[in-house]
């Protein structure tokens, strides 16, 4: 039996942030009201948004949430 993977969390942020005038980390953490090193972060994959900074970040960019954040289910091989 194999054991099941992890739910995966990925982000477009830094993309978005080239497509909008090429934003900087720090341009974009003090729109959503946050450190440039939690932008930092969050593009590495090191951490994870809550669903209101998530919300903040989509504002930022006026896109849908699902554009800025994608989530990917763990598989289960129950």
């Amino acid at each position: 039996m194999q054991a099941s993977r992890e739910p995966e969390i990925k982000n477009h942020i830094r993309r978005l942030r080239f497509d909008h005038g090429e934003m900087t980390q720090d341009q974009l953490a003090k729109q959503a009201g946050v450190t440039r090193h939690t932008i930092m972060a969050l593009e590495a994959g090191k951490y994870f948004p809550s669903l209101l900074l998530a919300f903040r970040i989509a504002r930022v960019f006026e896109a849908p949430i699902e554009q800025v954040f994608e989530y990917r289910a763990a598989e289960s091989n129950l």
